[in-house]
């Protein structure tokens, strides 16, 4: 019996992941299509049980907001799952070629150094707002990581001549090596310095 792999290229098996705190949160069973049609969407905590792949394909689609502004363009944030499927499957295709290693891995390593340990609240006290250090929850960590993946990944492409699949290989291998080129990186770190302050 064959192994199964993302993409028939990919195995997630074997991919290990350091952090204690998201292994329940970052799915790595097998499948070949990161494609499941929302059935965990209405689940408790039904994101866990999606494959990080087929998260980071989800993430692309929606993006979210930075501060006022819109990451959207209507090539990239259609909704169309097949044109984001081709993009990571692309992208995938990049890293390999360039760090000679399972893409997976990658991206798993990626989304353990951009994942917040804590961050800021604002608690009001009397009609004062006073800002507050707080632990973040281990599938907030996975999703704020991915959402600063993807924001960073249009920010680069947006006025620049790279394509998406680029950009998005090379946020994705600048977060997977720690690297402060990263916006994801300096966005987490930026986070963490502002909670540390508020403590």
């Amino acid at each position: 019996m064959s192994e199964i792999k993302v993409f028939n290229k990919y195995p997630s098996a074997g991919v290990k992941i350091d952090d204690p705190g998201l292994r329940q949160y970052l799915n790595l069973k097998p499948i070949i299509v990161p494609c499941t049609f929302g059935r965990q969407a209405y689940k408790k905590f039904g994101k866990s049980n999606v494959h990080i792949v087929e998260r980071l394909i989800q993430k692309l689609q929606n993006p979210g907001h930075k501060g006022k502004k819109h990451w959207r363009t209507s090539k990239f944030c259609s909704g169309k799952s097949s044109t984001h499927v081709r993009i990571v499957e692309a992208s995938f295709h990049i890293i390999e070629q360039k760090l000679h290693q399972n893409p997976i891995e990658v991206l798993v390593k990626a989304v353990q150094n951009t994942a917040p340990r804590e961050e800021v609240t604002v608690i009001e006290m009397g009609g004062i707002r006073v800002p507050k250090q707080v632990d973040t929850a281990p599938q907030r960590r996975v999703d704020m990581s991915l959402r600063w993946i993807v924001q960073g990944t249009f920010q680069s492409t947006a006025a620049k001549k790279i394509t998406i699949e680029q950009g998005l290989a090379d946020e994705i291998m600048n977060a997977a090596m720690n690297d402060s080129k990263s916006f994801a990186v300096s966005k987490c770190g930026e986070t963490e310095r502002q909670a540390g302050a508020s403590k």
